[in-house]
């Protein structure tokens, strides 16, 4: 395969992943807005330092906004990076003391052993895409594929100098 037709199918592949994993992740950022327009921002409680209601805050900013520049590929390395430190603060700060597989949450549950089948599993299944976003970028197709961000910045360099 030549290298223009790998290129346009590596940015067909990262489109797949953008839109996909993006609006599922989107569906957590809405779900903890919904919680945060109805004053349950108590319900988060405090993690890694971080009081309520801050810390129902940045995790929605993560999940909701920076998902919603993933899913149109604007500033995707940036916008996936605190998406992926917030799913490893949820697989290993939130679900501590919870199971690594959702098998072996459901096994708990199922014994009565817990109260909800809880595991690290989900929070790691969004971690490695959104990781492997952060290096690969979004790819030709995409608001970052179409702007050449380089030259931007040069421009707006240029006008600050002049002035």
């Amino acid at each position: 395969m030549d290298a223009k037709k790998q290129d346009l199918t590596n940015s067909i592949g990262l489109l797949i992943l953008r839109a996909g994993i993006g609006s599922y992740m989107v569906t957590h950022g809405w779900q903890k807005l919904q919680m945060l327009l109805n004053n349950q921002a108590e319900m988060m409680g405090t993690i890694i330092g971080i009081p309520p209601p801050f810390s129902l805050i940045l995790p929605m900013l993560a999940e909701f906004v920076c998902a919603i520049l993933v899913i149109i590929g604007l500033g995707t390395r940036f916008a996936a990076a605190p998406i992926a430190f917030t799913m490893l603060v949820a697989a290993f700060v939130g679900h501590a003391n919870d199971p690594l597989t959702m098998g072996e949450a459901f096994e708990l549950f199922m014994t009565g052993k817990t109260k909800m089948p809880m595991s690290k599993q989900p929070a790691l299944m969004f971690l490695f895409p959104f990781l492997a976003l952060i290096f690969t970028g979004a790819g030709k197709l995409s608001l970052d594929g179409l702007v050449n961000w380089p030259k931007v910045f040069a421009r707006m360099r240029q006008k600050k100098a002049a002035k």
